[in-house]
């Protein structure tokens, strides 16, 4: 493992780099994080998934956007935009590195970053990897702002989600869960959809509770509507725990699993 900076748009990215256990390698991943505290909490699969992936002979790359981690810049200094420039220098350090485009792997909103990026032609990939994606950006910040409102009502403050709305759109920060949210990062991050990843395999795994197999009936739309449209889209759920949202660090091994397995399949 090696750790260092690269020079992006908004300043040095931190990040932690694995490289390929095999000569030539099998090819380069980039990982592509998900928002706010989500991250610290999965770090630990992250960095699992990470070294099992260089295991098999990737490259990965995990890098820390403008403002999150141990980048440069606070949190209410970053924006949607900031963070998609950020991306595409990553790509670029990888490219220097490895010819081909990588293997884009988000988790939860990251995986809107990644749509973005790859549906207006800024970044080329071979596959997508999706975790646990966010499928509506829009839905997302409501849920964020629900942090905000829960801790207000604990100490009797009352506030809506509307209250909060008309503040952002009024140009306020917001403190949400001790993150400073920026009317700019919510604007982006409110008009972000996930989109079909044209052309490229999609490996989408999905973590469930109560052990069902089967999506949630907003993600069974989506597949069906890709599909539809010739994606070719490998979609499985495995049963855990929400690491990215849990109190204490977890562990879910059948999803390192399932990754190995599904990446394993495409690269035969």
């Amino acid at each position: 493992m090696q750790a260092g900076f690269i020079n992006g748009a908004s300043g040095r990215l931190f990040y932690v780099f694995h490289p390929p256990s095999a000569q030539p390698p099998l090819g380069a991943v980039l990982f592509v994080p998900p928002f706010a505290e989500e991250m610290n909490k999965a770090r630990r699969m992250v960095a699992l998934q990470a070294r099992r992936l260089a295991q098999t002979g990737y490259a990965v790359l995990i890098p820390d956007l403008y403002g999150c981690g141990d980048s440069p810049g606070d949190f209410s200094e970053a924006t949607w935009d900031g963070w998609k420039a950020d991306l595409a220098d990553c790509v670029e350090w990888l490219h220097a590195r490895h010819a081909e485009p990588p293997l884009l792997w988000g988790l939860r909103a990251g995986c809107l970053l990644m749509s973005e990026l790859l549906s207006n032609g800024s970044l080329q990939a071979t596959a997508c990897l999706f975790w646990q994606p966010v499928i509506n950006g829009e839905l997302y910040l409501n849920q964020f702002l629900r942090l905000r409102t829960a801790s207000g009502m604990l100490n009797g403050q009352r506030e809506t989600q509307v209250e909060l709305r008309r503040m952002l759109a009024a140009g306020a920060t917001l403190e949400v869960a001790g993150y400073g949210l920026t009317p700019a990062l919510a604007d982006g991050l409110a008009g972000a959809r996930l989109r079909a990843p044209r052309g490229l395999t999609t490996l989408w795994i999905d973590v469930n509770l109560d052990g069902a197999g089967d999506p949630t009936p907003a993600t069974a739309r989506m597949i069906d509507d890709w599909r539809a449209q010739d994606i070719d889209l490998r979609f499985e759920c495995v049963t855990g725990e929400p690491f990215w949202g849990t109190q204490e660090i977890v562990e879910l091994p059948s999803l390192l699993d399932t990754t190995d397995r599904l990446i394993k399949a495409i690269s035969a």
